[in-house]
């Protein structure tokens, strides 16, 4: 009983989302009105000369059937003698009807055509501004949605949603149109016989409540259809990234049943889709045609008889009635095709919604330099607030110096460095920059002045002079081959067929590790940062490699405030300031020396790498 009385309000509020979600795509028609209005400018034009030529039919019609029918007129002498030649002789006013009615056909078709132009320019504009939109929108949000929500799910969102939603606007201008049109019949119809009209309005009512029913159903397959979709490309996606993965672990067959799942649930869904949608035009067709039968048979054997209905008007009002059921029919086709589009609505939707996600606010003040220090003051932070990863942190980074940070995986590290670099906020604390909240600051002005090296280096599809000078399209080039040469990149950057115009493909697959680490401090070095992150930035590199890298990140360092998370300890011998962390506390700092002398956390982390290496070298 409860649920039934909860699911109108369920109902209710499952509209009003929907309702504001189509808001959130409608609203970007007002980045083209002029688009819009002529758009539907043509359109009621191309209507109102198709009622003018509905008249027009009518008065020929008059006139073949019979000929003493008295002359058509406006009213207006110049147009009744010189147009319409109502003293000319009947066979004259034909032939001006006809040429008129051919004339008015014209028009018509013309006005049409601009109609479905602008219309169709409407749509190519929307389907940009919703790709700029969810492009701004993804640039706004933090990490932490993307940790969260599947690439493969955005990825198709801005592609395949998007061309849905293009899909539903062209449909819903076609709509307009031919909605436009079925009024102008509907009124000619009740101007000839309200009485046939009465009777076609009450059985086509009829069947479009059938047909009203058919398209709840497709709406709803065409949602399931929607998340089956983003589930097939999201797998599609990780299977052409984790490609090496998987060869590497000979994982082909699994692959193929994880592909062929999802593969297969887009088929059922679509399948489904369509089998509701196959139903509707057949139906129409057969009733249609069965409600025309039937009005036929009472306006010859019961209003023609009466004197009620002429048959120049029968056949004129046959003639709307043909020309409409085609429009209906498509109308009803055209409203289940955009039902089929309502999921991609609801994804767009979702994503453009800024109300369901946590945003990073900006900050009012500009940052020019970092002077004294970088101050976390109980500083607590989780990814879910009821699971904290960093606890009670106070810590100060000063200027100029090196501070390493050490820990076993998990220890909160990569986070800590995250909430200076603003990726995240604390939940309960500050971090302070020479004593100002970093909230306060505007976050693209404070991270203009940091650069990050990570063990993960991020290379664009692109050439190396545009990844090392990546944001910095003024860079000169004497600068990004001195910022090479700085990363002991400048050597095998000569070796490459193109030097520094060889594109480096997809994530940069053309690099060793240790050649994309270059890349990324030569990156580094061209921004000239105030303050330098290094996220275990040798950790995954062979010990020739890890040599190399450390030079280049000794020359990055100097007169630059450095975080470094240590992965092996022989690279922070030399730091201003050691902090260990463990399950997300501060258990030590001081230097390296201090720290071993108390033979605490570090002192066990320095014996069991010790103790690794010469066993590895045995």
């Amino acid at each position: 009983m409860k649920s039934r009385l909860l699911s109108p309000i369920r109902r209710g509020a499952k509209r009003t989302r929907l309702w504001q979600g189509n808001a959130l795509i409608l609203r970007e028609f007002k980045y083209f009105p002029r688009i819009v209005l002529l758009a539907l400018l043509f359109t009621l034009l191309a209507a109102a000369f198709e009622g003018l030529g509905i008249g027009t039919i009518l008065t020929f019609l008059q006139g073949l059937t019979d000929t003493s029918t008295p002359p058509l007129e406006t009213g207006i002498d110049w147009i009744d003698v010189w147009v319409l030649g109502n003293q000319a002789p009947a066979n004259e006013r034909l032939y001006r009807l006809s040429g008129l009615l051919i004339l008015v056909t014209l028009c018509r078709s013309t006005f049409t055509y601009f109609a479905l132009k602008y219309a169709g320019i409407g749509k190519f504009r929307l389907g940009y501004q919703l790709r700029m939109r969810i492009f701004e929108q993804l640039q706004s949000l933090p990490l932490g949605y993307f940790a969260k929500t599947r690439s493969g799910e955005l990825i198709n969102c801005m592609t395949n949603e998007v061309q849905q939603i293009m899909q539903a606007f062209d449909l819903f201008n076609k709509m307009v149109i031919q909605g436009t049109v079925l009024l102008v019949y509907l009124s000619s119809m009740f101007l000839i016989s309200w009485q046939l009209s009465f009777i076609a309005v009450i059985l086509f009512s009829m069947l479009s409540s059938g047909v009203t029913f058919l398209l709840k159903r497709v709406r709803r397959a065409s949602v399931e259809r929607s998340k089956a979709s983003s589930a097939y490309v999201s797998v599609s996606l990780e299977f052409i990234n984790g490609i090496r993965t998987v060869q590497a672990f000979a994982a082909h067959a699994f692959e193929r049943r994880r592909f062929d799942k999802k593969n297969q649930e887009f088929l059922q869904t679509s399948a489904k889709t369509i089998s509701i949608m196959a139903m509707v035009a057949p139906l129409i067709e057969g009733l249609a045609t069965t409600i025309i039968i039937c009005m036929v048979v009472f306006a010859i054997t019961a209003l023609i008889p009466q004197g009620t209905l002429q048959l120049a008007s029968l056949l004129t009002f046959l003639f709307i009635l043909f020309r409409m059921l085609p429009l209906v029919k498509t109308l009803n086709a055209t409203g289940a095709r955009i039902m089929n589009f309502h999921g991609s609505f609801e994804k767009i939707s979702e994503i453009l919604n800024r109300k369901d996600k946590v945003y990073l606010t900006n900050g009012y003040r500009e940052f020019s330099t970092l002077r004294q220090a970088i101050t976390f003051e109980a500083v607590d932070f989780g990814y879910d607030s009821s699971k904290l990863v960093l606890r009670d942190i106070n810590l100060m980074i000063e200027r100029g110096k090196t501070t390493a940070l050490v820990g076993a995986s998990g220890a909160g590290k990569s986070t800590l460095v995250d909430l200076i670099a603003r990726f995240y906020d604390p939940n309960r604390g500050k971090i302070l920059i020479d004593g100002i909240d970093l909230r306060e600051f505007k976050i693209n002005a404070f991270r203009r002045h940091l650069a990050i090296v990570s063990q993960d280096t991020f290379i664009f599809n692109d050439t190396i002079r545009n990844n090392i000078a990546y944001a910095m399209e003024s860079a000169a080039d004497e600068d990004i081959y001195r910022a090479a040469q700085l990363a002991n990149a400048i050597e095998f950057i000569r070796e490459l067929p193109e030097g520094v115009n060889t594109v480096l493909g997809d994530r940069g697959v053309r690099l060793s590790g240790g050649q994309r680490q270059r890349i990324a401090i030569a990156r580094a070095l061209l921004r000239d940062p105030d303050i330098l992150i290094l996220d275990e930035a040798t950790s995954a590199l062979d010990s020739v490699s890890e040599q190399l890298i450390q030079k280049s990140i000794e020359k990055l360092s100097k007169g630059r405030t450095v975080i470094a998370i240590a992965h092996r300890l022989s690279t922070i011998t030399r730091a201003d300031k050691v902090v260990v962390l463990g399950n997300g506390q501060m258990l030590e700092q001081g230097t390296y020396e201090e720290l071993l002398s108390q033979r605490g956390q570090l002192w066990e982390y320095h014996n069991m790498q010790y103790r690794a290496e010469n066993i590895v070298y045995r």
